[in-house]
């Protein structure tokens, strides 16, 4: 599990096809800011643009580490094919840790498009536009991830196309994260609030608590 609290922001330094057809995946050589790596063992979990991948190997003089990614991954999630592409790092959280954003699975649940990426005042507003299937999982003042990073939605558009939610990123966000390189069109990986997740599950199942009986 994570919060959605990037800790670190790294590069793929390499990409090696782990086959020769499109059914293989890849094995990614990630490079890590000084230190990082410290505390992290072989097949420790660590979210890459939010999608929780698993530790293959070690270079801690490099500062590097691999995981291997597989081709349905790849095609499901977007930013982690692109040789030099910076990318938003998190560890799992552990038992003590502060919960700082919200409950992250690390799974991603659809690839959003950028529609406006833009500075007001100190602050930038950042407006996506998710796939249709997610627009009942986003509401005002609710949460979602946005490559990585547990953000506040702010306001909520249903479109034809999708349904487009927007976002204030304080400058600390921006310079500490890789979302100051996104530009207007460009992919983002989602997930939506795990809460929401379940309720929705529970209505559509026509599942419904009898308070009376439950008391």
């Amino acid at each position: 599990m994570f919060t959605g609290i990037i800790t670190g922001v790294g590069r793929i330094a390499a990409l090696h096809d782990l086959g020769s057809s499109l059914d293989h995946g890849k094995r990614l050589t990630i490079e890590a800011p000084s230190g990082y790596l410290d505390d992290v063992g072989l097949g420790d979990s660590i979210a890459l643009n939010g999608a929780c991948m698993t530790v293959t190997s070690l270079d801690l003089p490099q500062h590097h580490f691999t995981i291997d990614i597989s081709a349905e991954s790849l095609a499901r999630t977007t930013g982690l094919a692109q040789t030099g592409y910076r990318i938003n790092l998190e560890k799992a959280l552990r038992a003590h840790d502060r919960l700082g954003g919200h409950i992250v699975s690390g799974h991603v649940d659809g690839v959003g498009r950028v529609t406006r990426f833009a500075q007001v005042g100190e602050s930038w507003e950042l407006r996506v536009v998710a796939p249709p299937e997610l627009g009942k999982y986003l509401a005002y003042k609710g949460s979602i991830t946005v490559n990585g990073v547990s953000l506040t939605v702010n306001a909520v558009q249903d479109r034809a196309d999708g349904c487009e939610f927007s976002i204030n990123l304080i400058p600390h966000t921006v310079e500490n994260t890789s979302l100051g390189q996104l530009s207007d069109g460009s992919p983002v990986n989602l997930e939506i609030d795990t809460v929401a997740r379940y309720v929705e599950r529970m209505l559509s199942a026509g599942h419904h608590i009898n308070l009376k009986e439950s008391a």
